[in-house]
């Protein structure tokens, strides 16, 4: 076996491997998860989050998944927690720690410091008979068989296993709380996908050059228009109403099969009724048009009257693209 060959085979087992496992979690569930998240859902505190090692970084992500779906959680590194961090923890604060093990001299000294001001705690353990695992309230079992590591050392599968036991919270708590596409876009403000959820036309055309002439303009006027406007396109109105498109498409197209367009005006060379979408349309449907017709403008009309234009660059430049 060459050498590429032998790096797929181990790059398959290694997912195979890890798939396996976290399909094995299904049958590891109690009713210890579903009272774990009623607990963190009726919760008037935040969710703490610890752990050390690679599990540490798993509680970080975790973390971040509950804040961007509306559960308020803080990191707290277990070693730094038995060295001042410990105030971390309010009142009403449930805290989730996350060992393979159960049994790491930390989690030793930590469990006993955070049971003694009476949070709640969770367990999210590869040892539900550990030291962990027998102090805490709740067990979340996130046992594997093996790491994917041909030496069962390295944390591979288990760590991905702790990774899909803290989705598993993250969904059945975003959906106790009806949390909508709305609310994520409320905590994505500056994300490429909250801006798709949030994003209007209006609030993009509104920085572009709005160029526009009316259909007796001459074609030398149409081509200073396009050019100092710098979108690539000019609207043709009647009125401030739409009646036609001219984009630097048409004008190469009207070269080539004009001779002698000295006396040509925008009627001429214009295309009629062209696309155009609304200001309060969202931007991704913005894009929608623009990749079903082929096209990379879009004129912008409010109340049934020219208002702009939207450019596929303004979408990629907002990340929508």
């Amino acid at each position: 076996m060459n050498r590429t060959n032998s790096i797929i085979e181990t790059a398959k087992l290694t997912i195979e491997s890890e798939s396996q496992a976290i399909s094995n979690l299904t049958s590891l569930l109690t009713n210890d998860f579903a009272e774990a998240v009623q607990l963190i859902y009726n919760s008037k505190g935040r969710v703490i989050i610890t752990g050390i090692g690679k599990s540490a970084i798993i509680a970080n992500k975790i973390v971040a998944t509950l804040n961007s779906t509306g559960t308020p959680s803080v990191f707290m590194h277990a070693a730094d927690a038995i060295h001042g961090d410990l105030g971390l923890i309010l009142k009403d604060d449930v805290v989730i720690c996350i060992s393979k093990s159960g049994n790491t001299p930390e989690i030793k000294v930590l469990v006993p410091l955070i049971k003694s001001a009476k949070n709640k705690m969770i367990a999210i353990t590869g040892n539900k008979d550990s030291f962990l695992g027998q102090q805490v309230d709740y067990v979340l079992n996130a046992f594997v068989e093996k790491e994917a590591c041909p030496n069962n050392l390295a944390p591979t599968t288990s760590t991905t296993a702790q990774l899909v036991i803290g989705d598993a919270l993250a969904v059945c708590l975003l959906e106790l709380r009806g949390f909508s596409s709305n609310d994520f876009a409320k905590y994505h403000p500056g994300g490429a996908l909250g801006k798709k959820l949030y994003l209007r036309v209006q609030d993009i055309s509104s920085a572009n050059e709005k160029p526009k002439v009316v259909s007796s303009t001459s074609l030398k006027d149409v081509i200073i228009e396009i050019t100092e406007k710098r979108l690539g396109v000019t609207s043709v109105l009647d009125h401030d109403k739409i009646i036609g498109i001219i984009t630097d498409g048409d004008l190469r197209r009207m070269l080539s099969k004009v001779d002698d367009f000295t006396s040509l005006t925008a009627r001429d060379i214009m295309s009629p009724n062209p696309k155009r979408i609304d200001a309060e349309a969202m931007a991704i449907e913005a894009l929608d048009v623009m990749e079903n017709n082929g096209i990379s403008q879009l004129l912008v009309e409010s109340n049934g009257r020219y208002a702009g234009v939207i450019h596929i660059h303004d979408l990629i430049k907002e990340g929508i693209i």
